[in-house]
């Protein structure tokens, strides 16, 4: 196998350990893992579209002599994690007593067992109302408070996503408003996981293109934030994840197109998923990722921050000039930038960076302009410029490489989502 899987294989071992299995085949590994917390576990999944999966680990788990709370697989989250099955699945915690939950699915379900093992231990305490839990650290000041512990989440993913298995991110949505919202927290990280790369090849195509587009918007967004005065490990670190996640998705991405079985191209991309999921543990997203969460009803997740990504690159240019180098020589590499990178600068090098990125979205068959979504329409930039004004979602405005304020949101932002309906760059302003 090449040094790309090798140096990505690296990576995920030495900062996650043997808490999580990942690799072909590994499914049966569950029983083992999950054995270190208890005999009763609480399942949740999809039993219909994804039974073969849920079989393979009730298969383990019954190897290793653990027992389904119940009596029977609990019925998985919708869609981007709605708040209402937050409930469901808290619900059935708090009736059954886990010792743990295995939650198995793509990111919204892991996502939506997280929220909901928390509120069934805080509940009480706190609150059980979800919309208290929106924000950084709530959940761990909570836990330090009351003394609390949280039963162990053990998260099987089943798709090249988002990255909810490895991280501190909870992502719940309210449908009745169209708008998620997220909740950020080290004591919600699964302490275990695992990740067989095999069982990718059942989801259809999409979604694993719009993994890959959200592990390159995890990296670059991550990488393009880090402070000035980061430490020059931490840089080396996050140019070290982002270069190997952005070849493995920009190289093998096409490859997944042209042939859905390509198990190489699978491992491939869910390799590049988990060091996205490893950059959001590094340090935060920020613009593109806050546009995303206004478009739940127009766009998979990843899918709207890497159509976001080209647009935020030419504002912020000027400032990650070094950034864009690092990752634009890799879609260089592979055809989809033509320039020089090295001979230009600022807003320059930002066009011609955004507008590679824009070929390589066209060529995997990815939306690169708003007006391309299905249901968008002109109502949604009041609804983006209004959610980024939230003082819940003020992580992500901080996190920019150019930091902006609320009161700076329609200024600088609105050019930027104007820009992004129809690719007219020229909109965007200059810092």
């Amino acid at each position: 196998m090449s040094d790309l899987f090798t140096k990505s294989r690296e990576l995920l071992s030495k900062w996650k350990g043997d808490k999580y299995v990942f690799g072909r085949g590994v499914i049966g590994e569950i029983g083992k893992l999950a054995s270190a917390y208890g005999k009763n576990a609480l399942v949740v999944c999809n039993t219909t579209y994804m039974k073969s999966v849920a079989d393979a680990v009730m298969d383990s788990l019954n190897k290793a002599g653990i027992k389904l709370a119940g009596g029977s697989i609990v019925p998985d989250a919708g869609p981007n994690a709605p708040r209402a099955d937050v409930y469901r699945i808290e619900s059935y915690i708090l009736h059954y007593k886990p010792d743990m939950v295995i939650a198995i699915g793509g990111g919204s379900n892991i996502d939506a067992c997280k929220a909901a093992n928390f509120l069934a231990a805080l509940g009480s305490d706190v609150t059980p109302e979800i919309d208290h839990w929106f924000g950084t650290g709530i959940v761990s000041e909570a836990l330090a408070k009351t003394g609390k512990k949280l039963i162990p989440v053990i998260a099987v993913m089943t798709a090249a996503s988002s990255g909810a298995h490895l991280t501190k991110y909870s992502n719940i949505t309210d449908p009745v408003i169209g708008q998620k919202k997220l909740i950020v927290d080290e004591g919600i990280v699964p302490p275990s996981a695992l990740f067989d790369y095999d069982v990718t090849a059942t989801q259809p195509v999409p979604l694993t293109i719009d993994g890959a587009l959200d592990s390159i918007a995890h990296c670059f967004e991550v990488f393009s934030g880090l402070p000035k005065d980061a430490p020059q490990d931490k840089y080396d670190l996050m140019a070290e994840i982002t270069e190997a996640a952005v070849e493995l998705s920009v190289k093998y991405s096409p490859m997944v197109i042209e042939d859905p079985k390509n198990m190489e191209a699978r491992e491939a991309i869910g390799m590049a998923t988990d060091l996205g999921g490893y950059a959001i543990m590094v340090g935060g997203t920020h613009g593109p990722h806050m546009t995303s969460f206004s478009l739940i009803d127009c766009a998979g997740h990843g899918t709207a921050c890497g159509l976001m990504n080209p647009y935020y690159a030419v504002f912020f240019a000027p400032a990650i000039e070094k950034h864009i180098r690092i990752t634009g020589n890799i879609f260089k590499k592979y055809g989809f930038i033509s320039e020089d990178l090295e001979a230009l600068k600022g807003r320059d090098l930002g066009i011609a960076y955004a507008k590679g990125l824009i070929a390589f979205g066209k060529a995997i068959k990815a939306p690169t302009t708003l007006q391309e979504l299905p249901n968008w329409n002109d109502s949604y930039i009041e609804k983006i410029l209004t959610a980024a004004k939230d003082p819940q979602l003020d992580m992500k405005l901080k996190n920019m490489p150019v930091p902006l304020t609320a009161a700076s949101v329609d200024e600088y932002m609105g050019p930027i989502i104007r820009s992004a309906v129809n690719g007219d760059l020229s909109l965007i302003k200059s810092l």
